[in-house]
Formats: structure tokens, sequence, C-alpha cells
């Protein structure tokens, strides 16, 4: 068989079989003008519920700024290299001291892109006589960090303590049969569903078991805690973290990650993450840039207010109205809805022809078929009057929802 055969046969799978009538609307779609609630799409105004873009720093007057004067200072080269050879400097090592200290650990590491250095990090920390514990419903970067583990792993049953008990008890069998650790894998806020991972309740686990805890908290560095620090702040459960991970895609609006620990831990991973140690610096326009977001992160609390106000506000409109919004406890806003596939593209279709409103829409096989999800993401930008128009655009779409409109209008796809 020729290897490309199969591309033609299957596109990859449920997502790719679908591009030839979704790229450009429901996939790839292009979102145009200032980045903000109100942008351009297809040519016509829409509300915007899918960028993460949580605390409004996207366009920020100082951030623009920050990053501006910095392109024009350093050009977007500079600093040439990967970080170990010829790449670093006195501003990525500043970043990382302030990052560390914000969420409680003794060093951190700036990477270049979050996705790829989730999966570095799993590969670096375990070896083949290691064990992984992980959630069920973990990030796709945790499950392609896994799929490079050569040993053991075990998965639980989302957020069930009981299941990640069992699961630790099998773990630790295993672990004394390889002489090799364990590291337990879970997130701060779950992305989908909006729902805080059981941090706490698994650093109690400690007490009955030797592994060590690995959080992304993508969602929740910049949005949880009192501070901001993230949902282990959230749950006072910072030093029973034993490495933190966070993005500068969401609260900061930028590009890259960080991981923090003792500094042991983390002086390992940076001579040790291959996908750090083969791949060039962060741009220091870039680096800068977050510098001013980070600044902006710590002593604006009011942008996080702005955004739990707006969150609030959503998220009691929508559960009033009678809308099913799970088990979320954070500003992610998934709301689910029954349907299949066609009647989703006729949905969304709608919203955003007929009342101009964007939001991502999420079918199996990321969540169970016969589920719709659509998923909000209420930033500090929006305003009150954008979460009135939606609610009143919400509480139309699910007459018609109810009445079948719909099922007698969907979509033709091939």
């Amino acid at each position: 068989m020729d290897l490309f055969d199969k591309i033609s046969k299957t596109m990859g799978g449920p997502l790719g079989q679908h591009q030839k009538w979704s790229h450009g609307y429901f996939s790839y779609p292009k979102l145009e003008g200032e980045i903000g609630p109100h942008m351009q799409f297809n040519g016509k105004e829409h509300l915007v519920w899918s960028l993460n873009n949580y605390l409004g720093l996207a366009n920020h007057p100082e951030v623009r700024e920050a990053d501006a004067k910095a392109a024009a200072d350093y050009g977007l080269a500079y600093p040439m290299g990967a970080r170990m050879m010829s790449g670093n400097s006195i501003h990525h090592e500043e970043l990382e001291n302030d990052l560390a200290a914000f969420v409680g650990k003794e060093d951190a590491y700036l990477l270049n892109y979050g996705y790829q250095g989730m999966v570095s990090i799993i590969d670096s920390l375990v070896d083949r006589n290691d064990v992984i514990v992980y959630d069920a419903e973990s990030h796709a970067c945790i499950i392609d960090g896994l799929r490079m583990h050569m040993g053991k792993r075990f998965v639980y049953q989302h957020n069930d303590m009981e299941s990640c008990e069992k699961q630790l008890e099998r773990a630790t069998k295993w672990a004394e049969q390889t002489d090799g650790g364990i590291l337990l894998i879970t997130e701060g806020v779950f992305g989908m569903s909006g729902a805080q991972g059981k941090l706490k309740e698994v650093v109690e686990l400690k007490k009955k078991f030797n592994f060590r805890i690995l959080v992304d908290d993508a969602h929740g560095f910049g949005t949880m805690g009192k501070t901001g620090a993230g949902t282990h702040e959230e749950q006072d459960c910072v030093d029973g973290i034993d490495v933190y991970f966070g993005t500068f895609a969401k609260s900061m609006a930028g590009i890259g990650a960080f991981v923090a620990g003792d500094k042991e831990v983390i002086g390992y991973l940076r001579y040790n993450m291959r996908s750090q140690i083969f791949a060039k610096a962060l741009p220091m326009p870039m680096v800068l840039g977050l510098k001013k977001r980070f600044e902006l992160l710590k002593s604006k609390p009011e942008l996080r207010e702005k955004l739990w106000e707006i969150t609030n506000a959503l998220q009691a409109g929508l559960r009033e109205r009678g809308f099913n919004l799970g088990v979320t406890n954070t500003m992610v806003t998934p709301v689910f809805l029954e349907g299949d596939l066609y009647e989703a593209t006729a949905l969304t279709r709608d919203f955003r022809e007929h009342y101009g409103i964007f939001c991502s829409i999420v079918i199996y096989p990321v969540i169970p078929k016969g589920l719709i999800l659509l998923r909000l993401i209420p930033t500090a930008a929006h305003s009150m009057e954008d979460v009135q128009r939606t609610l009143d655009a919400y509480s139309e779409m699910g007459e018609k929802l109810k009445a079948g409109y719909y099922k007698e209008n969907k979509m033709e796809v091939v």
C-alpha cells in the first residue's frame, strides 16, 4: 500500500473527514480586526466568545506599546540561537525569577510553546522504569507526552478520587517491581468542562502514597486564586504541587509557557528538555511584552475582578434560562445541548448569521455522541451589554432547539 492511500480514505479521523465542507467556517475560521469582543467574520461584525484573552491584555495600550518598542529596539531575531548556546538574556532570566516567586516556587524555566513544553516535561521527568497516573480528561499535550513514555501508565476517572487512589495503588505495586517513581498528572482547570482539578485532594493522597504531582494550569494561571497565581493558590495547596506548568497564551494573551518547581528539578529540566535545548529562544519582543503583561496581571486586580463579574453574570443568566453548564466552577463556560452533528452545524450557522455571535462548537469525539457543546470564554474586555445580547440570543436558540427547528433546517454536509 502507498503511504498516502490512508490519507485519502480517512483524512486522519473525524475532524479531517469533515474538512471539505467545514474548512474556513466551522474550522480554521478567520476572525479579523482588532482583537477583542467585537471582530469581523465573513465580512460582518460578530460578538466573539472564543478568544483566550481572559484579562483583556491582547490589545491593552501598555502592552501594545511595550510590544512595539521591543520590536523596534531588538528586532524579531534577537537573541539568536537556543538558550543553552547563544540565546540567553537577562530579561529571560528576570521573567523566570518573577514567575517562580509569583506561583510560590523556587525557580522557573521559560518554554517556547505550551504544547511542546508539556510533552517535553513529561518526557524528561520519567523513564521506562517510572509509572504515570493521569486524569482521563487530560489535555492533548499531556496525552502526547504519555505516548512518548516507554514505561507503564494508569488512567483514573475524571476528578474521581476513589479511582485515583486505586490507580495509585496499582502504580505503587508496579513501581516497586521496577524500582521506579510515580508521577501523577492533572490539570488546574479543565479547558472543556471548566471544572477545577481536585488538586488539594490529590495532594492529600501523598500521605498514603509516594508520588510527585505535575499540574497543567494553562487556564488557571492569572485567573484563579486570590492574586491570580493559579488554581493551587485557589485551593490553598501551593506547597503540595511539585511541578507547576502555566502558559502565556491564556491570561497573558501571548506566546510561550513556563514550568516552576524546586531549584534542583528546574535545573534538571533546563538541561534535559530537548524541545528547549534544540530550539531557538523566545524572541526579545515577546519576552519584554510578556514582562509588561505580567506586570499588569499583578498590579491590576481589577482586570481579574472584571473577568469574574462577566463570568458570573453570563453563567447565572444561562442557568436561569435552563441551560446545562455541567460542573464548571471556573470562567470556562460550556453549554451542553442534545443534538447531532447536523443540528450542531445548523445551530452554529444560525448563531453566526442571524445573531452575530461567534463561539466555539465542540462535537464528538471530543464529547460523547448525541451532545453539542458550545463553549464560551468570558474576558475582562467583554461588557454587560455583550452578556445581555448573548443571553437573549441563547433564549431564542433554546426555544428553536426544543421546537425541532435545527432538525428541520439541517445543513447538508458531505
